[in-house]
């Protein structure tokens, strides 16, 4: 009987404070959220959490490692006084120069250059560090109606900012911010609508 052999990602320490984004916003009330969750982890469990939280990441110029998921975690992690996470790198583009780097990257969907209004930004505007990334409720909302199975969890890279956009045009900034959980349930079944039948991770019915 012929045997298979799963293969384990390549995981490497690596400071938080090195971590590059690749995306210029992340939503504050999800990264409270991890923090929380890091703190009521079992006390002896700190290193079994991290290793099974992998961040993916891309080995860019200057051998600088590049978020491209996970950037939520990553920050909490930093906020909460952890100086090292585990990283795979699932690409090593340390040898092109930054031009061709930021080229390669966004063909890849790798990086999302988009502020906390949904306006596309230059390259050079993407934050240096994790604690440079500003807060987009939008995106906090997004996070929460897929927690409320409002929509499924995709592997399309950035699905919950283009959620985020989707709601950003149909529920007004005042109300989200003054009356948060109200707004998720008014956004689950926007979700679900046929208005959001084009976004990965759309569970309605057609």
């Amino acid at each position: 009987m012929a045997m298979t052999h799963r293969i384990q990602p390549v995981l490497h320490p690596v400071l938080i404070k090195d971590l590059r984004p690749t995306q210029m916003t992340v939503g504050m009330r999800e990264v409270s959220a991890k923090r929380e969750e890091w703190r009521n982890r079992p006390r002896d469990s700190a290193g079994k959490y991290l290793g099974s939280h992998m961040i993916p990441a891309v080995l860019g110029p200057d051998a600088r490692p590049w978020v491209v998921d996970h950037h939520h975690l990553a920050l909490a992690m930093h906020l909460e006084g952890v100086t090292e996470v585990m990283v795979s790198f699932i690409a090593r583009l340390d040898t092109l120069p930054k031009k061709r780097f930021m080229a390669f990257m966004d063909a890849h969907n790798w990086l999302h250059p988009y502020d906390e209004k949904g306006k596309r930004c230059e390259f050079e505007d993407l934050p240096k560090k994790l604690t440079d990334m500003a807060d987009d409720p939008y995106r906090s909302l997004a996070g929460e109606v897929r927690c409320a199975g409002g929509y499924a969890k995709s592997p399309v890279p950035y699905t919950e900012f283009l959620w985020a956009d989707f709601f950003r045009d149909r529920i007004d900034a005042d109300h989200l911010k003054d009356h948060f959980n109200k707004a998720v349930e008014r956004a689950v079944p926007l979700a679900r609508s046929a208005e959001a039948k084009y976004l990965p991770g759309w569970a309605g019915i057609a």
